[in-house]
Formats: structure tokens, C-alpha cells, sequence
């Protein structure tokens, strides 16, 4: 009973255990080559066949690989040796998968391995498509094709007569041979096939060196001489063609590079590819008994050109679709990128200085067109200008004459009228009407008085800007406004223009401030410097927008017109809320030279 209770609980555990591994995503691979571990199939398979299943697999793969090399070791007993080491290492591993390729490891998949990998799917390479299927495997079948390197020879060499067939001594080398001398015995070529089999290396080297005119050399392979000595097969590559003086060539694709001319190689990279892929299919849970076993044809008229150019071999003679091999390239070959960028660059540049001659053109003659605009603007500025000073000069020349009038004739009379209205007050001792219009006539004379003195300051011609300005902000100041003048380096003699100018402008920016400013103080200030006169009248008022008022008021106007009239600047800062701030500027080089307009 115990023991019945402990093989049950073994079976759970084996049970648990295969349905863990079935639900596992990690995948074990043995990969099986017919060849040695340099073989040039084996690298290029070890470069390949991992990535390609890695990356299908999203990196959960363990790989393996194994290498049944039947050429050097031929022996009855090696494949039970082979199999009984592979036992012995993978004792412990379940594979998901095992890949044979090529004839060896096929052949021993079917025959030997059932036995320690019953269950395990196989996906196989083979040449022979009498290979028998075994249950739980697909594969694919890619047949020697000896016979169209042959027609290759004839299209290039078309007074080609003899062809001299290379092979070794070994049992592989003797397969190769019989493939081939079937293939070639029923195609029919008007050529003489010539087999060069099993001979020691020196002896097949001295037949090379002497073959006939109009030869070529078949190099089909060579693993092991007539005298027993081994060779890698590129290696003896190397040799034949050497060694041989017509053009040689042969049927598998890891020869160019060698001396060989080329043939209707076979590509193992694509063939490797193709593994890959269905081996992806069966990994990811295709059944391997329903894909069917595909034929491929993966052969390509490959040619290296220095051979060609070696053997003088006309290159018009390649059909089409051939693949040329080690080109030298040409001037255009090597430097097509830079040719095309230089020439591009060119007509770039070609473009933009023919679009910047034009644009400089056309620029000319826009600034033609703006200078002889801009002389004409400028005279009508000039003519402008000066209008401006005649009206200003004619405004104050009728100013003048306006307060003359009022003060030598209507000041006067009023003067009379004052005087007999005191006589007629004094007669009604200051009482009755006569009184109260001598009070309105008193009124009258003095605004008639201040009204001369604001049309024509006479002050400012006897008593300088800087006196004259501080009467007029004392008389302003009895307006209600408090006024603070202050003044400094101020010469006591200016040109006249210059010193009516700036009074004016004081003039003008007070009655501003009184009339719409609300402004309880002001500050006036007039300095001299090394730039030249500056006038600054601030309030601390409501303020403006500046660029709003030059379009609807002309106090500002007729500012910057007086001192544009004597080469003088004016700059207005102010803002709703901020008061505002007049600065009126007449530069140091513009007094000199009105002085000496002036002096002169």
C-alpha cells in the first residue's frame, strides 16, 4: 500500500511538472549541423540561426548547438558515439525543439535519435527530397544545382570546350561527385567533362597549371586529399584556384572571395533564414505534421568582378540579375555622395547669388527711389521747417505789436479813465457808481497790463530766462498752485529765439498743468550742461496718454514746433495716474552756433 500511495505521489509530481513546462514561454533548442564547427555554413548559421530565434522568441531562448562532423570522422562507430554523448549531456533537458540541418544530421534524426528525444519536434535541412518525414517534424529541401553553373561558364566563356570537375577522396567528397556526375550526364552540355578525383594535392596542383585552351574549373569540394590529408574546404579553395590556369568556378556561395569566378551559388545565409522562420512557426505551437515540406530554390548567378577582370572576361556577357562582387568603384562609385552634394551645393549657391543679384538690384533701385524720396522729403521739411519759423517769428513779431498797442495806447487811455474816475471819486467822497467803475477800471488796466506783459515779455529782454521764468511761475503761483522754481549754471545772456522759445514752452506747459492737470504742485527746473540747455517742467497731476493727446491738442504741437524752429528736442512722459513730466532740450553745439549767427 506504501508503495502504491509513493508511486502515486511520483506521477503528481511528474504530472505537475509537464504541465509547468508546457505552460512555460522559455524555450530549449538543439540545433544539429552535418559539418565541422568552421565549416563556413556552421559560422554563418552560429551568426543567424540564434539571433533570428532570440528576437522571435522576445530573448526567453536557450540554445544549443552540436556539430556531427562526418567528413573527418567517418567511422561506423562515430554516430553511436555521437548519440551516446549527446545522452549523456541533455540527460537532463527537455527540448522544445531540434533543428537538423543538412543531409548527416537529418539522416540521423530519423534513424538514431527517436529513442532519446521520442516526443520532441523537429524541423530539418536537407538536400534530398527522397528524405523520409518523420512524425512530429517539417522541414525543408534545397536540392544541388551543379548544372547551371556549367550554362554561367558558357554564357561567359562561349568558346568554352573542356570543363576539369575538382573533388576530394573523402566519403563526402565521393557523395558530391556522384550528384554531380548525374546532374551533368543527363543536361546534354556540348562541353567534355573532366573529373579531377581523389588525386594528392601536388598532383592535382601540376594538372591545373597545364589545362588546354578554352578550359575552365569546376571546384566542387575537397575535404580530404588522394593522399589522406585533411583540409578545411575554403582552404583548398584557395589552393585550386591558384594553382589553375583557366577560370574557376563552383556552386555554393562561401567560395567568392577565394579566386573563383563565381557560378549559380547557393545561398546558405537565405536558406539559414528560411530555417529560422519555420522554426519560429513550430515554437510559437504550429503543428510541425501540418506544414507542409517546401522545395526551395535559393540559388543566385553571383560573380566576382576581379576575377573577371583577371580572366578578361567581357562583363557584358553577366545575364541580367547577376550579382557583381568586389567592384572596384569608380570615380562616380566613390564619391557619388559628395559629387551630388558639391553639385547641389552649387546650384544652391547658384540660386541664392542669382536671387541675391537680383534682390541687390532691386534694392538699388529701392534705395534710389527712397533717397530722391527722402531729398524731397527732406526739403519739404526744410521748406515746412521754416514756414514753421516765419509763422512763429510773424506770431510773436504780432504779438509784439498787439501788447505795443495795448500798452502805449489802450493801457494808457485806461490810465486817463483811472485818473478821472479818482477825480469824480475824490467830488463823491468814493461812493456811488463812480467808485465801483473806478474799481472794475483798475481791474480792467491791470489785466490789460499782464495781458501786454504775457503777449511780449519785455522782461525776458531785460532781465534774462532765468529772472524772467521766475516771475512767471511767481505770477502763476497766485493762481493757488505752489510752484517750485529752481535753476543753475544758466549764462546770463542767451540768443533771443532760444530764450523766447523756452519761456514759451514754460509758458505753455503751466497753463496745461492749471487747466487739466489737478495738480496741487509743480516743479520747474532749468539747468545748463555739457550737452547743452534743458528745461523740465513736472506736476504731480492726473496725467494722460501722451500718443493720444498729439492727435487732439496743439500745445504740444506747437512746442516741439518752436523748438524743432531752433534745432531743440522736447520729450513728453506721462500716463493716466503718474502726473507728467515736459523736458525740453536745446543742444550745446545749437547755442554756439546761434550765437554766432547772433554775433556775426
Amino acid at each position: 500500500m506504501q508503495r502504491m500511495m509513493a508511486a502515486i505521489a511520483i506521477l503528481a509530481e511528474l504530472a505537475l511538472a509537464s504541465v509547468v513546462h508546457a505552460q512555460s514561454t522559455h524555450k530549449q533548442v538543439l540545433v544539429l549541423y552535418s559539418t565541422r564547427r568552421d565549416a563556413q555554413f556552421a559560422i554563418l548559421g552560429e551568426s543567424e540561426l540564434p539571433r533570428i530565434l532570440d528576437v522571435g522568441l522576445a530573448r526567453d531562448l536557450d540554445y544549443y548547438p552540436e556539430f556531427i562532423d562526418i567528413s573527418r570522422f567517418p567511422e561506423p562507430g562515430y554516430r553511436k558515439a555521437f548519440s551516446d554523448f549527446l545522452r549523456l549531456k541533455y540527460s537532463g533537458v527537455r527540448f522544445d525543439l531540434v533543428i537538423a540541418l543538412q543531409d548527416p544530421a537529418t539522416e540521423f534524426v530519423t534513424t538514431q535519435f527517436d529513442p532519446l528525444f521520442r516526443d520532441v519536434p523537429v524541423v530539418f535541412l536537407t538536400n534530398d527530397r527522397r528524405t523520409t518525414r518523420r512524425v512530429n517534424s517539417t522541414g525543408l529541401v534545397h536540392e544541388r544545382n551543379f548544372a547551371d553553373t556549367v550554362s554561367l561558364m558558357r554564357v561567359l566563356q562561349p568558346d568554352l570546350r573542356q570543363v576539369f570537375i575538382v573533388t576530394g577522396s573523402s566519403r563526402a567528397d565521393e557523395e558530391y561527385e556522384n550528384d554531380i556526375r548525374q546532374q551533368l550526364q543527363s543536361s546534354n552540355f556540348p562541353v567534355t567533362f573532366t573529373y579531377l578525383s581523389g588525386l594528392t594535392t601536388r598532383e592535382l596542383q601540376n594538372r591545373l597549371a597545364r589545362l588546354p585552351p578554352y578550359s575552365a574549373v569546376y571546384h566542387v569540394l575537397v575535404t580530404e586529399d588522394g593522399a589522406g590529408n585533411k583540409f578545411h574546404p575554403l582552404e583548398y579553395v584557395d589552393r585550386v584556384a591558384d594553382a589553375a590556369n583557366a577560370p574557376t568556378y563552383s556552386w555554393v556561395d562561401s567560395v567568392i572571395g577565394h579566386g573563383v569566378v563565381g557560378g549559380s551559388l547557393y545561398r546558405q545565409s537565405a536558406a539559414i533564414q528560411r530555417v529560422g522562420q519555420l522554426a519560429l512557426r513550430v515554437l510559437r505551437g504550429e503543428s510541425p505534421d501540418r506544414i507542409p515540406v517546401a522545395v526551395l530554390d535559393l540559388n543566385q548567378n553571383e560573380v566576382d568582378w576581379r576575377q573577371l577582370q583577371r580572366w578578361k572576361i567581357d562583363e557584358a556577357r553577366l545575364p541580367a540579375g547577376t550579382l557583381v562582387t568586389f567592384r572596384d568603384p569608380t570615380i562616380w562609385d566613390r564619391y557619388k555622395t559628395y559629387i551630388l552634394g558639391a553639385l547641389t551645393v552649387l546650384l544652391t549657391q547658384t540660386v541664392l547669388i542669382a536671387g541675391l543679384l537680383v534682390q541687390r538690384k532691386r534694392r538699388q533701385r529701392a534705395e534710389a527711389e527712397l533717397r530722391a524720396n527722402q531729398g524731397e522729403l527732406q526739403r519739404s521739411y526744410e521748406r515746412n521747417r521754416d514756414m514753421g519759423a516765419r509763422l512763429l517769428k510773424a506770431q510773436e513779431t504780432e504779438r509784439s505789436r498787439i501788447a505795443g498797442e495795448l500798452h502805449d495806447d489802450i493801457c494808457q487811455r485806461m490810465l486817463l479813465l483811472t485818473i478821472e474816475l479818482e477825480s469824480i471819486g475824490r467830488t463823491t467822497r468814493n461812493e456811488g457808481p463812480a467808485a465801483e467803475a473806478l474799481t472794475v477800471a483798475k481791474d480792467i488796466a491791470k489785466s490789460l497790463h499782464d495781458l501786454s506783459h504775457r503777449l511780449h515779455p519785455t522782461r525776458l529782454r531785460m532781465l534774462g530766462l532765468a529772472a524772467a521764468i521766475d516771475h512767471l511761475c511767481a505770477d502763476v503761483s497766485r493762481a493757488g498752485i505752489a510752484i517750485r522754481y529752481t535753476h543753475d549754471n544758466v549764462p546770463p545772456s542767451l540768443p533771443p529765439e532760444v530764450m523766447l522759445c523756452l519761456f514759451r514752452i514754460v509758458q505753455e506747459a503751466l497753463q496745461n498743468a492749471i487747466k487739466h492737470s489737478n495738480a496741487s504742485e509743480l516743479l520747474v527746473h532749468l539747468g545748463n550742461g555739457p550737452e547743452g540747455l534743458s528745461l523740465s517742467v513736472v506736476d504731480n497731476g492726473v496725467g494722460f496718454d501722451v500718443d493720444h493727446a498729439w492727435g487732439i491738442g496743439v500745445g504740444l504741437i506747437s512746442m516741439v514746433e518752436r523748438l524743432d524752429a531752433i534745432g531743440g528736442s522736447l520729450d513728453v512722459r506721462s500716463s493716466p495716474g503718474t502726473g507728467t513730466r515736459v523736458t525740453a532740450t536745446v543742444p550745446a553745439a545749437v547755442l554756439q552756433a546761434t550765437e554766432l549767427v547772433t554775433t556775426g
